[in-house]
């Protein structure tokens, strides 16, 4: 990997705790149904997802060679990135116009989506995509599968990836259909601790000035996160979430009048990957508490400031439902070291 295209560590981000939650755990467990991140300009949305290529879990990959004989290996997951400009073809597949043109034959070939198959799909300024390519990309993150047909013919791709989008909602917005299917939603506001701005500076100049040497600086704690998550990765089929934490779920989405059913999936999925990230079986009240606001707060605000006050007082209905409905804080469960997921929530 050539020193230009090094990612910044996302342990280096100052701040934004929220943010590097919601990506590990979407690393962890792809049930969760992808993140969304919105923030304006210049507050580090890329630079965090471009981050997870450190933490990236191993999966197992199959493939059969010239001859036909199946292989099979582990690999490092993959980031993927979506070109703002990609068309409805090149994102599920289609003709391939060199053997139409050169040999005579439709020849149905795979998009962006069955490459991103068992990797990480990233959809920068996603409110801006064609709808028709969004909702392709919707569809084959629920269904795993993506379907080619051109006429009489068809073929079939498997799909199955993390899906994170980013945006920001000056450009407009995305329908509540599409905001929906995101089990996560993160909202990064830009630093206020001018001591934090100026760190962050002094961090981004010193990556570019020399980025081996600074990813040098943070290559222990990087190593150590990526064992965590995959150790979670193989903690979290074992991961229970008590009867009273599941009612107490559905009772939490009922106060706060969240219409769609998705969002009891994607708090208890969520709240099961950060049970695994601390190294524990049985999912606590503290998982739930939070996870909550990623996964139940609503989007509807266009502008900037109105978006930051509507998350604000999201934040605070969530809080304060959260402490109708949850009894007094029971005692976290023994864990075997002291996990990242603590280290990072202590950044808020």
């Amino acid at each position: 990997m050539m020193d230009d295209v090094l990612p910044f560590p996302l342990l280096a981000l100052v701040g934004q705790p929220e943010l590097k939650m919601a990506l590990i755990l979407g690393l962890i467990n792809p049930q969760i149904g992808g993140v969304l991140i919105s923030g304006p300009y210049g507050v580090g949305k890329t630079t965090a997802v471009r981050g997870l290529l450190d933490l990236m879990p191993k999966v197992e990959r199959a493939w059969e060679d010239a001859e036909g004989h199946a292989h099979t290996a582990h690999e490092p997951m993959r980031l993927v990135e979506l070109p703002l400009n990609a068309r409805l073809e090149d994102v599920v597949g289609g003709i391939n116009q060199r053997v139409a043109i050169e040999q005579q034959r439709v020849l149905l070939e795979e998009g962006i989506l069955f490459h991103a198959h068992r990797n990480v799909l990233y959809v920068d300024e996603i409110n801006l995509l064609d709808p028709v390519v969004v909702e392709a990309i919707l569809d084959a993150a629920a269904q795993g599968r993506t379907l080619v047909r051109r006429g009489p013919m068809t073929r079939l791709f498997p799909s199955q990836f993390v899906l994170i989008g980013s945006m920001n909602p000056q450009e407009g917005e995305l329908r509540p259909q599409i905001l929906d299917r995101f089990g996560l939603r993160v909202w990064v506001a830009p630093l206020e601790d001018p001591r934090g701005r100026l760190d962050a500076y002094r961090r981004s100049r010193d990556f570019r000035a020399d980025p081996s040497a600074f990813r040098t600086a943070y290559a222990a704690q990087t190593a150590a996160l990526a064992e965590e998550v995959e150790a979670a990765r193989e903690i979290l089929p074992h991961v229970e979430t008590p009867p009273r934490l599941e009612e107490l779920t559905m009772n939490l989405v009922q106060a706060l009048q969240v219409p769609s059913q998705r969002a009891e999936s994607a708090l208890l999925e969520a709240a099961r990957a950060r049970a695994a990230a601390d190294f524990r079986n049985l999912v606590s009240e503290e998982d739930i508490r939070r996870i909550a606001p990623m996964a139940l707060r609503q989007r509807h605000s266009l502008q900037i400031d109105a978006f930051a006050r509507s998350y604000a007082e999201e934040r605070a209905s969530i809080d304060a439902a959260l402490a109708t409905l949850l009894a007094a804080p029971t005692p976290p469960s023994p864990r075997r070291k002291p996990s990242t997921v603590h280290k990072i929530e202590g950044e808020g």
